[in-house]
Order: structure tokens, then C-alpha cells, then sequence
């Protein structure tokens, strides 16, 4: 919170990366962001990760428990990947909604899947996720891969998240998170804020994102608070499990 100096009521502030801004502003500048970035997005998440996103994102979807004819939501969809596999999953008498609050990011998902010829049991929806416009117990399974720490309000999105949930239905979010493994950290702080920046600036001429996302995922909840936050929000069995060291962890938690 940051007082004002007029005696007016304090105006309520959040992280962008390391810098304090107003709510407004970080949904603002996060949308700039990925305007920004969208155009290489996948590329840049090949390059940044070595292509180990693909067997987090492999093993995130292998936790869905979906049966064809179910409903699924990836929430921060992006460019599709998870939503692609929740579709394949649903199959055709079943729906996978991709939502995002970024059109650019949208558009590109939807003309990914598109080109892979998955069109028949696919929505595309621009949305909040603080505020989901769904109604509620829609779905069976809420994913969202590397969205949550982009959100301005995370208490809201994950709330709005169990709202749209059947019973008996779960959430799955997949996160970078803290470090584990001993050692681990000094290396990874070194990748993050010396080498992602300077790879950003070489192949989308934009190292400013980049940075802000080495320090969003500093400013990221680590592993226990961020299962606290989950049954804060209504879930329960909330667990998490670590992957490459803790880097990156996928929480589960169900709506009973």
C-alpha cells in the first residue's frame, strides 16, 4: 500500500517485475508485454527453456483426469500448446475454451490451431481471468501454464477459477516457482537476469519484457504459499509437484 500525501486513502499497489504500479497499470503494461513478444513467443520458449516447456506442459496434461465429452478451460491460453492437447483429450463431443486477456496472443492460438486443423470442439474467448465469463460449475478441468504470476490480482483469478469448476472437477497450474535442488538458485538467478534478457533483445528486439519476466518470476509465490492461496480461493487436496529442481512446479487442487 502507498499513502498519499493529500490524506486521501492509500491507492493500492502491486509488482510489475521489481517496480511498485497501480493495478491498472500492470494490467496495462503486461498487455504491452505480450503484444510485444507474441509474434515470437514460441520460439523464445524453445530457446529459453531448451524445449523442456513441452514435457512440463506433457506432464501437466497427463494430471487433466478428462474423459471425451467433457468441458476444459486453459486459462492465459497464449499460442495454444495446452489448449491443443485439451482438445485431443475432450475429444469431438466435448469443448476446450482457450481464454486470454491478450487478443494478439489469441489470434495466434487460434490460427495455430487452426493450421492444425483443430477447429470443432475449440472456443476462443478474451477474458480476465480475475473475472471469468463463464457460468458457474462449467468445466472439468481449468488449466493455465505460465499465466498465473502475469496476473494482477492472483487471489481473484484463482477464486474465479474454482467458481467455473464442476464438482469433483480440478485445476492445474503450472508455474515457475523456487528453486529446490541444492545449488540450484545462484545458477538460475545468473540465466534468468544475464542470459534471458540478452537472448530477448537478439531475437525479438525486446529486452525490457524479458527482463520483466526473470523478475516476475522472482516476485512469484513460492510452492507452499502459492497451495495456501489455492485453498484460500476453495480448493482442496491442494498439492504441488516440482519439476527440473523446482524451477518450475505444477499445483493440483480439486472443487469438491
Amino acid at each position: 500500500m502507498t499513502p498519499k500525501t493529500n490524506g486521501a486513502p492509500p491507492t493500492r499497489t502491486v509488482d510489475f517485475g521489481y517496480q511498485q504500479v497501480t493495478p491498472a497499470e500492470k494490467t496495462a503494461r503486461v498487455r504491452g508485454v505480450f503484444d510485444s513478444v507474441a509474434g515470437r513467443y514460441d520460439l523464445m520458449n524453445d530457446l529459453m527453456s531448451g524445449g523442456l516447456h513441452r514435457l512440463w506442459k506433457r506432464f501437466a496434461l497427463a494430471q487433466t483426469g478428462l474423459r471425451p465429452g467433457q468441458r476444459a478451460l486453459d486459462v492465459a491460453a497464449g499460442t495454444g500448446d495446452l489448449g491443443a492437447a485439451l482438445a485431443r483429450q475432450v475429444g469431438p463431443t466435448g469443448l476446450a475454451v482457450l481464454s486470454d486477456i491478450n487478443q494478439e496472443m489469441l489470434s495466434r492460438g487460434r490460427d495455430r490451431l487452426l493450421d492444425r486443423g483443430i477447429a470443432g470442439n475449440v472456443a476462443f474467448v478474451q477474458a480476465n481471468a480475475e473475472c471469468l465469463p463463464f457460468p458457474d460449475a462449467s468445466f472439468d478441468c481449468v488449466t493455465i501454464g505460465f499465466g498465473l504470476r502475469n496476473v494482477t490480482d492472483k487471489d481473484a483469478a484463482l477464486a474465479s477459477m474454482r467458481r467455473v469448476l464442476r464438482p469433483g472437477g480440478r485445476v492445474l497450474v503450472l508455474e515457475f516457482s523456487k528453486p529446490q535442488a541444492p545449488g540450484l538458485a545462484p545458477i538460475y538467478d545468473a540465466y534468468s537476469f544475464r542470459v534471458l534478457p540478452r537472448l530477448g533483445a537478439l531475437v525479438t528486439g525486446d529486452e525490457p519484457s524479458y527482463r520483466y519476466l526473470a523478475e516476475s518470476i522472482r516476485q512469484h509465490p513460492d510452492q507452499p504459499t502459492l497451495a495456501a492461496m489455492m485453498r484460500a480461493a476453495g480448493f482442496e487436496d491442494c498439492r504441488w509437484h516440482n519439476l527440473a529442481g523446482g524451477i518450475v512446479a505444477l499445483h493440483r487442487g480439486f472443487a469438491w
